[in-house]
């Protein structure tokens, strides 16, 4: 590697003053991104970083292979009201998944609704679908270039037209019907200051009742709380069309609180049924005023019990089905029996229980893997569940409630043979000695010399569990002969309430060193060697990579922190990153701020240190995490690299932080990822 020459750009001299600490931020004026200085320093970023990913011999054969095996039909999970049947598929190469209805699950699928003609370049994706009750109506959402931003519309499903309604400014929810069909619940922002729409901050959510055929502006306004502007809504009509059950969250925080409105009585009140934080509560169904929940309440690994109405104080509660030594990921109750799926040392173990919470079976899962669906009405005899694995691209399973019987409903078929590579599962020390679990998948046969590339991939926020997942990128990586690493960080959800807390805020430090530890591992079990080592995540898993690479930038050989949260003491600044206080802390709490400060990659970069070859990717449309983020960490790390290894930034045009991304960006963006990493990594073949 030659030093590189990187555009040249003004560092300022903004310093802010946080609970005493004085706070170098040179690059604030990037958080500006529609001034001519921000768009000159991206269009010389990209200009850079696109030259040199065009001179990388290995890209085209790279490219073509991930089209070659992205080249296959992918599914949603069907879904059923009023005796029909929903699901998505994308024929391949796609830019976006269409829509279809069946009216026997032996029926030919009919076209309902084809995002890609919405727009030339496959930027327009569907985001929400909600069926009314008789299966006659669907409430279907709009993004545009990646935005959290949604516009609703109504479709006919027998003719596929739409109706007139429009509702604009959704946000953060879907479209519950009302049982009679007339209309449905979401829930919305005020409309943006105008050319704020990606940046500006979003308060006070507010839910809404939309009537068909009338214009939004005399939508019902069915509940607000202009004294929590931080509270959030998700209004959702029961199966029997009684209630209103209204989620209320805190931005990101896992306590909830349950509201309800009783639908049978015209102007009912609200009622708080649970309004402490108090925990988890997710509501999965009712038997008239018996209303079921899941919730980790006295019971961090997660548990199922029976609330009634009218007798809802604590001591009236009933445990349904208790908690297991597995953490709980996810319970349904479709026709009448619960599915409860648990995650067994970060895998999917499915039972099924009675209404009394009585255990019937456990469903056989083709093995080490991520299972989820399972969904569906009261009234229903069937359902639908996925299946995926690291070597499986997705397979939909038909589920009949009554045998327990599992038939492949959907199987995709992809050009490379699964029976090639081998998933194991390791256990390795952190720096405090707790055991973490992590994934190794590679080709059968490969060697243990300690010259295998490798990605180490990570996340380890938020309560969300990485589990087994196919990736088309990691197995062309595979295919030329690459390992790939999945650690299961403290942060997640891996292992119930007490693995999350470990990994947020004062603690957010054991994440960092769990994935520290991972990489060392590695190399110390002769799998791999620093200068074949690249790290990699996505959102708070490219906070991730930033910490790690800012605290050991001896220890990697590549980094690519995608879409990453990279200042932490300006994050709630911007769009939703409010809510993510709930997990980071905040720099108005003193010790808190001095946490943040430790390990906010931005602030933590030192002039004249060799760091890693660095690829960051961001969206320029991107509001969840702002790309200012990924702006001005690359410039200071620009500022501050004193090795020869490149630090370049690719930002993507009409793109968000990922949800909706067209085929096409996607498949590009992970064959430049690739291509860079057998470059700075110095892979032949």
């Amino acid at each position: 590697m030659t030093p590189f020459t990187y555009p040249d750009f003004p560092r300022q001299n903004v310093v802010d003053q946080i609970q005493g600490v004085p706070v170098p931020d040179p690059y604030r004026w990037l958080e500006d991104d529609h001034s001519p200085q921000t768009e000159a320093w991206v269009t010389a970023q990209n200009e850079l970083t696109f030259k040199y990913l065009a001179r990388i011999p290995a890209r085209p054969r790279i490219f073509d292979r991930m089209t070659e095996l992205w080249n296959y039909e992918k599914y949603s999970i069907p879904f059923g009201w009023g005796g029909r049947y929903f699901f998505t598929r994308n024929d391949g190469l796609q830019n976006q998944a269409v829509l279809y209805w069946l009216d026997r699950l032996d029926s030919e699928p009919r076209l309902l609704l084809d995002p890609n003609i919405l727009s030339a370049d496959g930027t327009i994706a569907l985001t929400s679908v909600a069926i009314s009750k008789d299966g006659r109506r669907v409430a279907y959402g709009l993004s545009g270039a990646g935005s959290d931003w949604v516009e609703m519309h109504v479709r006919q499903v027998d003719t596929g037209e739409d109706l007139p309604d429009l509702v604009q400014w959704v946000k953060f929810s879907g479209a519950s019907w009302a049982v009679d069909g007339k209309g449905f619940f979401y829930s919305r922002y005020d409309a943006p200051v105008e050319g704020s729409d990606f940046k500006s901050q979003n308060y006070f959510h507010k839910l809404y009742f939309h009537k068909l055929g009338e214009p939004q502006s005399t939508d019902r306004l069915v509940y607000q709380r202009p004294d929590h502007k931080e509270w959030l809504f998700n209004g959702e009509v029961s199966d029997d069309g009684r209630y209103l059950v209204i989620t209320v969250s805190q931005g990101t925080q896992v306590e909830n609180a349950i509201f309800y409105q009783d639908l049978s009585i015209p102007g009912s009140p609200v009622i708080e049924l649970l309004p402490a934080f108090d925990a988890e509560y997710q509501f999965l169904g009712n038997d008239g005023t018996h209303f079921y929940f899941r919730t980790d309440l006295v019971a961090p690994l997660g548990q199922v019990i029976t609330i009634d109405l009218s007798h809802p104080a604590r001591p009236a509660w009933q445990e349904l089905i208790p908690q297991s030594q597995d953490a709980l990921d996810f319970a349904n109750l479709t026709g009448d029996q619960f599915f409860v799926g648990y995650l067994h040392a970060a895998h999917s173990l499915v039972k099924v229980f009675s209404l009394a919470g009585e255990l019937l079976r456990q469903v056989e899962l083709p093995g080490i893997g991520s299972a989820g669906g399972f969904s569906g009405s009261r009234q229903v005899l069937d359902a639908f569940y996925l299946y995926t694995s690291f070597t499986d691209p997705g397979t939909i399973y038909h589920y009949n409630l009554e045998t327990g019987q599992s038939t492949v409903f959907r199987q995709p078929a992809v050009g490379f043979s699964p029976q090639d590579y081998v998933t194991d599962q390791v256990f390795y020390p952190s720096k405090d000695g707790t055991a973490i679990p992590m994934f190794l998948v590679h080709k059968k046969g490969m060697p243990r010399d300690g010259k295998n590339p490798t990605i180490l991939y990570g996340y380890g926020g938020f309560n969300i569990s990485v589990t087994p997942v196919f990736s088309v990128p990691w197995l062309v990586w595979m295919e030329m002969g690459g390992l790939v690493a999945v650690a299961n960080l403290r942060g997640g959800g891996e292992y119930g309430k007490a693995w999350h807390e470990a990994g947020m805020k004062l603690c957010k430090q054991n994440v960092f060193d769990d994935f520290i530890a991972a990489a060392e591992w590695l190399i110390e079990s002769r799998y791999t060697r620093t200068s074949r080592l690249a790290i990699m995540g996505r959102s708070n898993g490219g906070l991730l990579v930033g910490a790690c690479m800012t605290q050991r930038p001896d220890l990697f050989g590549a980094c690519l922190p995608a879409v990453g949260v990279l200042d932490m003491l300006r994050f709630q600044k911007f769009t939703i990153g409010w809510a993510w206080v709930s997990d980071y802390g905040s720099v108005d709490d003193s010790a808190e701020f001095r946490a943040l400060l430790a390990y906010s990659p931005y602030h933590n970069l030192k002039p004249g240190t060799a760091y890693p070859a660095t690829l960051v990717t961001t969206g320029d449309h991107d509001d969840r995490v702002f790309p200012a983020h990924s702006f001005k960490f690359t410039a200071a790390l620009q500022a501050a690299q004193a090795g020869p290894a490149p630090v370049l930034i690719r930002v993507e045009t009409r793109a968000g932080h990922g949800a909706g991304k067209p085929t096409t960006k996607q498949i590009e963006e992970s064959a430049d990822k690739l291509a860079f990493l057998v470059k700075v990594l110095e892979i032949v073949g």
